[in-house]
């Protein structure tokens, strides 16, 4: 296949396109690098720099690739940023998909690959999520991730598109030349690790939530495993379309995560506590039967995978993409 994969430049988007390479598909990575480093597009990959809203610039990087599909990574993703900036995250993420689904029905590319999250579920009322519960987000980010599957699903009926929807839980990890950099950083590991190495002391938000020892629980799945779905699922289409969710279905406490850190750069993690933030359900983990059963997708690398993978691109990049 031919691929345009939007937000190709960015830290999963960048792995789906190495990844979708060296499965000998033509790759084009759509990006307009306001998150995302173009030292992290993978040689072999054209490159187009664009705004996913802007349709126009869509559909001629489309047909100039000869895509006949999409991996529609694009999207603004930070939960606090969207409660500050609705109406951003709904023209980014909402009219961005709309305008690269206009785009793809327009030139012919019929198969799309969502990335969804698992902030479409809100507040879980069970723990692990299945794909059928409940669908009720609980801030912009999630609202607009679910508006996009919706949107989806409307052309599907349509009968103009053939798409899986991807609902990821907590990405994590490192994948060769390609990590975390981002400007603020937010995620957990890549916090804790450079609160190790820096001698810092990293903020902890809540110790006590009905879990074992009273921090989150999250499901963390490392980007090599995520990206490696999105070429199945992406094979798959359209014999195999749907929503499914992309976690390693066992949490991992917040102190679980700390512990691995230290254990994996031998240095002391310190750490101050802090108390809960508002919206942080005690645990988030994942269902994952149906990726399964359908995809034939299943994770194949551990937490301490994970951190150990993060710690070697920090040590080979301090800087980041900066370098």
């Amino acid at each position: 296949m031919h691929v345009l994969v939007t937000g190709g430049a960015g830290y999963i988007g960048s792995v789906i396109a190495a990844r979708l390479l060296t499965r000998a598909h033509a790759v084009t990575v759509y990006d307009d690098l306001s998150r995302g480093h173009r030292a992290a597009v993978p040689a072999g990959a054209a490159f187009v720099e664009g705004d996913i809203r802007d349709q126009a610039c869509v559909r001629k990087a489309l047909r100039e690739g000869h895509c006949d599909a999409v991996v529609h990574m694009a999207a603004l993703a930070e939960v606090g940023e969207s409660v500050e900036q609705p109406e951003r995250y709904h023209d980014v993420n909402v009219n961005g998909t709309a305008a690269v689904l206009a785009a793809a029905v327009a030139t012919g590319a019929g198969r799309l690959v969502f990335s969804s999250t698992a902030a479409v579920y809100g507040e879980p009322r069970r723990v692990p999520i299945d794909e059928d519960d409940e669908l009720a987000p609980t801030n912009p980010y999630g609202a607009s991730k679910l508006a996009g599957e919706r949107l989806l699903e409307q052309a599907r009926e349509a009968g103009d598109l053939a798409f899986t929807a991807l609902r990821y839980f907590n990405a994590c990890g490192a994948d060769g030349p390609r990590g975390e950099d981002h400007d603020p950083e937010s995620h957990l590991i890549p916090l804790a690790l450079s609160a190790a190495r820096d001698g810092g002391a990293l903020r902890v938000f809540g110790n006590d939530y009905p879990t074992p020892d009273g921090t989150c629980v999250r499901d963390y799945v490392h980007v090599a495993d995520l990206s490696d779905a999105h070429v199945l699922a992406l094979e798959a289409l359209p014999a195999v379309q749907g929503a499914f969710n992309l976690g390693t279905g066992r949490g991992d406490s917040v102190k679980r995560v700390l512990d691995t850190v230290s254990c994996v750069t031998g240095l002391e993690l310190r750490h101050d506590m802090a108390g809960r933030r508002a919206g942080d359900p005690p645990a988030l983990v994942a269902g994952g039967r149906r990726a399964a059963t359908r995809l034939g997708w299943r994770p194949q690398r551990s937490l301490e995978d994970a951190v150990r993978d993060a710690w070697t691109w920090m040590q080979a990049r301090p800087r980041g993409y900066g370098d």
